[in-house]
């Protein structure tokens, strides 16, 4: 689907979006014989910042999928607040961990991909935004792995999600770009107000981003831990390292199977 951007044109106040509500009723998703989530129950606020996190192969991934419209769920419902998800589409934007530009397009180009109208300066704010305005007329190969998440992102905000799924996208970059990264999409969270899906490995990365920390286990809600801490956080501080150690801890605890989901509250 192409977008006319002319309402994009002008500078974004902040917090410009109300984010969108996420209510995830009684999800089942299955390949043939195998479940990979069970009757999996959230309900995330408009512009809510959501880490998920769990072991290879838990279904931390397939929701994000289901979510993205990329798969559809055997049963149950998603709803963006009353409404089926399938009807915010237009507000929903998944970044991957693979940049995913094209080579033969300029980083603009990239930027301003299947959109109509008059999109270059929205195009050019976005890449503001993310700090490479003077990349816009760069081929993606003069781009290092951290620029190239830069255009990705620029990309999805030029859409102004209502809804931003990360499927890992900072899983490749280095340790320093990484930080800086994560520091870029939490400030610009902040000021547009969209609601975040984070997908991540990185426990120290979910806690360190995230309002809330969902673990899941063989596919259902295993833990919910609220992370009640001011911004912005000190990386290193004795309370990140407490809840980075709750969460890995039971991460790290053989899982067996459980009737109904553990939930905890985390407060500052």
């Amino acid at each position: 689907m192409t977008l006319d951007t002319t309402a994009l044109n002008t500078a974004a106040p902040a917090r410009l979006n109300a984010g969108t509500p996420l209510l995830i009723n009684g999800v089942t998703k299955r390949y043939g014989q195998r479940t990979i989530l069970h009757d999996v129950h959230l309900h995330i606020p408009a512009g809510q910042f959501v880490a998920v996190v769990g072991r290879s192969g838990c279904g931390k991934s397939t929701l994000l999928r289901l979510l993205a419209g990329l798969e559809h769920a055997s049963g149950g419902e998603l709803l963006a607040g009353r409404a089926p998800l399938h009807q915010a589409r237009d507000d929903i934007r998944l970044m991957f961990q693979e940049a995913r530009l094209l080579p033969w397009k300029r980083v603009l180009d990239n930027v301003g991909l299947g959109l109509r109208g008059e999109w270059r300066t929205a195009a050019h704010q976005a890449l503001d935004a993310v700090g490479l305005s003077s990349r816009a007329a760069d081929w993606p190969a003069a781009l290092s792995g951290g620029q190239k998440q830069r255009v990705a992102l620029a990309r999805a905000l030029i859409h102004r999600p209502g809804l931003l799924l990360l499927d890992e996208p900072l899983g490749a970059l280095d340790a320093l770009t990484r930080i800086e990264m994560q520091g870029l999409i939490e400030s610009l969270w902040l000021q547009q107000g969209f609601t975040v899906l984070l997908v991540t490995h990185d426990v120290s990365e979910a806690v360190a981003l995230a309002d809330r920390v969902i673990l899941i286990e063989e596919g259902r809600v295993g833990l919910d831990v609220a992370i009640d801490l001011p911004r912005p956080r000190r990386r290193g501080s004795a309370r990140l390292a407490e809840l980075e150690a709750q969460v890995l801890e039971r991460i790290l605890t053989p899982t067996v199977s459980r009737d109904a989901p553990h939930r905890s509250q985390a407060h500052a």
